[in-house]
């Protein structure tokens, strides 16, 4: 390590006012936390914003940071509630802001101008591009991506503006934050909105090429193991993380307790004692007992995708403790792993049987554990109704799930009396003839003085002392304070009254308090800040009359893309698996159309060290690029190379969109987490519609966008792309979900993995209206997609965009045309 390391800020969830506690009695530095709305985990308890200025007050008289989740994505409609919100936020003395939005980053700077924004994982930080537009809009500290590897942070700190913070345990999503749409497009709940509707944690089946592909017991395969990054702490301290974050505020508050206090005492221990580093194995044990889904670095590593993902279940399961060895009638004989212990009281569950993966698990409340043979051998004793014992066999594996003991304790930690404490140092000056003055300073930074108004008298028999003095104010009970140093200046033997100093020392305890309690100043406008933004607009020169509606394709390879120009399509979007093709396509395309427009598609993800496909695309003679992410969006911008902006920088908003227009894009694609009413109000509050607005009619939607390699973990004997032998370029893999859904999986250039969904969705019955709003480029993206049928759909869609069909009559046309129908998708959605 180096010689000099700064001390990270350790950062614990709260879903409710017992979490919060929880958090501040075992060590957080900082903890953050959810209103009623527009936080990435609505079903938590939350907060109100009635009681936000009495919470932060609680977390400020401990010495605790108190950060407010607005982690979601904002409608047009919206933006003045939020402006009162925020508002409302920055006089409560929140610390700072956690923000997905683009678009709301832009309010809260024209609202407080002195708020701190902490960019939200969700706003999918990957890149120092990403940390700089980040920063450009204000941002003071960045959550990055979890995908990233610790290798990939440390290229970043050196040269990032702003600090990083960095998910260190918990619970991962298998989709990148910001970029997951699976909730929305199989139940219409956006993940963007906090309705997380957890399809990663269900069972799937691997379809390739035709056939079913035998796991065994492995069906969870898109269900990642949780993150415990504890024994890595020295190296984040290290490469510079600023914030080691928590998550989990779905969890009991005994699990934010437990990870707190282990997080804790192991970040200090990595400061004081770094070469003897260790993470006791009571520790990992603990932790696993208060929420587990098994432990592992994520991705902090490096992508290894045997590892990540065990596929066998997707529950808690807490503590391995060993294999059944027999069942005979109601007695269960377990062999217990080394240093494994069971207690009466302690509850248990059986993984499902081999034979049988699809029963219900087995397991209940240990009564009574005996020791039944040599070799950690024991008979274990049930509630007469708490199991079958029929439906266990030898080799199921036990694990423990509840420890009341362990619960117990770590309840302790936070019921009763608060005993969290900041330390206080002291000064006293005891002057013969002069006033009693006592100071103060708190270890995070407040001070306050308070004075007798006599002055002292000189003592005939016991004149102070350092020691005497020193023990009179070690008197903090019942305070948020405990004494850490008292320094005396004592000059003529005085005589101190211990009432007198005892009465200064409540008095500045109370001033000391006061002032924790006590809201920033935070510069906050009066004026309103929405109509200045909406004046401000991007309003293009626009042309007398509107164009015609124009319709635009998106192919996935040649026999598509020619197909698509032979129907008409004069915009063409390029998306291929392999970079390589891009150079032949655009040189056989061109020839085929002279007014031919061709856009290439960047993957969605841009890391460390990935900038040179930018630099690859640019050579390939297209017109310009399909920007994804904040990478391409600065390359673009550096090298005067013309772009459209995706779906995936999720502009929800004319906020959003505006930022991306002024950043030079020539048309803003509209996020997918619209519904109709939301794009209609989108497109009303754009002053231009006609040429800043696009709008994707017709897709597969994009469901999970992963890191993890599906291909690699279940197809392969590799552990990632530089081992797996890439079966994702020879076999058509699609997943099987619960109702039968053959969902298409594919990998793209950087071998990261989206699930589409296997239902078609459509636009069409929104076309007039979406006219009507003088939008007027339409988007069609094909998958599997054969050539016969571009052409059927780009005609389809055509002789609507020109009245020559009724939108009723394509529905029903496209409808038949696919497998699985057509679904209206999220823009049904009427909030």
């Amino acid at each position: 390590m180096s010689t000099v390391c700064r001390r990270p800020e350790l950062l614990a969830p709260a879903g409710d006012a017992v979490c919060l506690r929880a958090a501040i009695e075992n060590g957080a530095d900082a903890v953050y936390f959810g209103l009623q709305t527009h936080n990435a985990r609505a079903r938590a308890a939350n907060f109100t914003i009635e009681t936000l200025p009495d919470t932060l007050a609680t977390l400020h008289r401990h010495g605790v940071l108190g950060y407010i989740t607005l982690n979601t994505l904002f409608f047009p409609s919206e933006l003045d509630a939020a402006e009162t919100l925020i508002r409302q936020i920055a006089e409560a003395g929140a610390d700072a802001l956690i923000v997905q939005d683009l678009g709301l980053c832009r309010l809260i700077r024209a609202v407080a101008p002195e708020l701190p924004i902490h960019a939200s994982t969700q706003m999918t930080v990957t890149s120092l591009e990403g940390l700089r537009l980040a920063h450009e809009l204000g941002a003071s500290r960045v959550i990055l991506a979890r995908e990233l590897a610790l290798d990939e942070i440390a290229l970043l700190t050196p040269h990032s503006p702003v600090p990083v913070e960095v998910f260190v345990h918990g619970a991962l999503c298998v989709a990148y934050s910001g970029q997951c749409l699976t909730s929305e497009a199989l139940g219409a709940r956006s993940a963007n909105r906090g309705e997380c509707a957890q399809a990663c944690r269900m069972p799937y089946t691997i379809v390739c090429d035709g056939e079913d592909v035998d796991l065994g017991l492995t069906q969870y395969l898109l269900s990642p193991q949780d993150l415990a990054a504890i024994d890595l702490i020295p190296r984040l301290i290290e490469i510079g993380v600023a914030s080691l974050k928590i998550e989990g505020r779905l969890k009991a508050p005994e699990y934010v307790a437990s990870v707190t206090r282990h997080y804790r005492e192991a970040i200090d221990q990595a400061l004081s004692t770094r070469d003897k580093f260790t993470i006791p194995r009571r520790a990992m044990d603990e932790m696993a007992m208060t929420f587990s889904r098994g432990f592992s670095h994520g991705f902090l590593n490096g992508p290894d995708h045997k590892i990540l993902v065990r596929g066998d279940y997707a529950k808690k399961r807490g503590l391995f403790l060993g294999r059944i060895e027999s069942v005979e009638g109601p007695r269960v004989q377990v062999r217990l792993e080394p240093e494994l212990h069971l207690k009466p009281g302690d509850g248990v569950v059986f993984d499902a049987p081999a034979d049988d993966p699809e029963t219900i698990e087995q397991g209940g409340r240990v009564y009574a554990p005996r020791p039944a043979g040599p070799g950690r051998l024991f008979e274990l004793e049930f509630g007469r109704n708490d199991l079958d014992p029929r439906r266990l066999r030898p080799g199921q594996r036990l694990w423990k799930t509840d420890d009341p003991e362990l619960t117990a304790r770590i309840r302790r930690t936070f019921e009763g009396d608060p005993h969290r404490n900041v330390e206080l140092d002291l000064h006293i000056e005891a002057i013969a003839g002069r006033p009693l003055t006592l100071s103060g300073e708190t270890a995070n930074g407040h001070k306050a003085q308070v004075a007798h108004d006599q002055p002292l008298a000189t003592a005939t028999n016991h004149p102070a002392t350092v020691e005497a003095l020193h023990q009179q104010c070690d008197r903090l009970g019942g305070t948020p304070f405990r004494l850490a140093r008292v320094s005396a200046q004592i000059e003529g033997g005085p005589l101190v009254p211990r009432s007198l100093l005892n009465q200064l020392r409540r008095d500045l305890v109370e001033q000391l308090i006061r002032q924790a309690e006590q809201p920033a100043v935070t510069a906050i406008h009066s004026e309103p800040a929405l109509p200045a933004l909406h004046a401000s607009l991007s309003r293009p020169t626009t042309p007398s009359t509107l164009p015609p509606p124009t319709l635009t394709a998106l192919c996935r390879d040649d026999d598509q893309a020619r197909a698509a120009v032979e129907s008409g399509i004069r915009t063409l979007y390029l998306d291929y698996q392999h970079i390589k093709l891009y150079r032949q396509a655009v040189d056989s395309l061109r020839p085929l159309a002279d007014d031919l427009t061709i856009y290439l598609a960047p993957p969605r993800i841009e890391k460390p060290g990935e900038s040179g496909i930018f630099r690859s695309l640019a050579k390939h003679g297209a017109d310009g690029l399909l920007v994804r992410n904040a990478g391409g969006l600065a390359f673009c911008l550096d090298h005067h190379i013309p772009f459209i902006t995706d779906y995936s920088l999720n502009a929800a908003n004319e906020l959003t969109a505006d930022l991306l227009l002024k950043k030079g894009a020539k048309r803003v694609t509209a996020s997918y987490d619209l519904s109709f009413d939301q794009l209609d109000d989108l497109a009303t509050a754009l002053p231009h519609p006609a040429t800043q607005l696009e709008v994707v009619i017709h897709q597969h939607m994009p469901m999970f966008h992963m890191e993890h390699c599906v291909f690699c973990a279940f197809l392969s004997p590799g552990t990632d792309k530089t081992n797996c032998g890439r079966p994702c370029d020879t076999h058509l893999v699609q997943l099987r979900d619960r109702v039968g859904m053959e969902h298409p999986l594919k990998a793209d250039i950087g071998c990261r993995n989206t699930l589409y969904n296997a239902v078609a969705q459509s636009a069409a019955e929104y076309l007039p209206r979406l006219l009507k709003r003088e939008v007027r480029h339409f988007r069609v993206e094909f998958l599997d997609d054969s050539p016969e049928t571009v052409r059927s759909t780009l005609a389809l869609y055509a002789d609507a965009l020109t009245g020559r069909r009724e939108p009723r009559s394509l529905w029903r046309d496209l409808k038949a045309a696919n497998r699985y129908g057509i679904t209206r998708g999220q823009l049904a959605i009427v909030e």
